[in-house]
């Protein structure tokens, strides 16, 4: 994979060498040594890079920059986390159950006191 090809998955992937490597689990000086052509992925890094396209943005863990700030519920709606667990809850009887018990503990925020 050519340097020019690892600066265009993380446009794809919409996220920083920091974020790349730390789905990769490398060290953010590597990808940036990939990308200026210092070294060259291996052939598991290639895949794993790949299997990372195939998923999308998605893929990626975001970590907030700065102070940690709590999202909004109408912010979450953009966190593709969120709606890789809606998937999850509707393709999985037992996941969707075991997501009711456990908010059963929880109050819901559509009815105030």
């Amino acid at each position: 994979m050519e340097p020019e090809q690892i600066k265009q998955l993380r446009e794809e992937l919409r996220c920083t060498a920091r974020e790349l490597a730390a789905a990769l689990e490398l060290e953010q000086k590597t990808v940036l040594a990939w990308e200026t052509g210092e070294l060259f992925p291996t052939k598991k890094h290639v895949d794993r890079m790949e299997s990372l396209r195939l998923k999308g943005p998605g893929a990626i863990v975001k970590k907030p920059r700065g102070k940690s700030r709590t999202k909004t519920p109408m912010a979450m709606l953009d966190d593709p986390r969120l709606w890789s667990i809606v998937r999850k809850l509707l393709a999985h009887s037992e996941l969707f159950a075991a997501v009711d018990k456990l908010a059963e503990e929880y109050d819901d925020p559509a009815k105030a006191d």
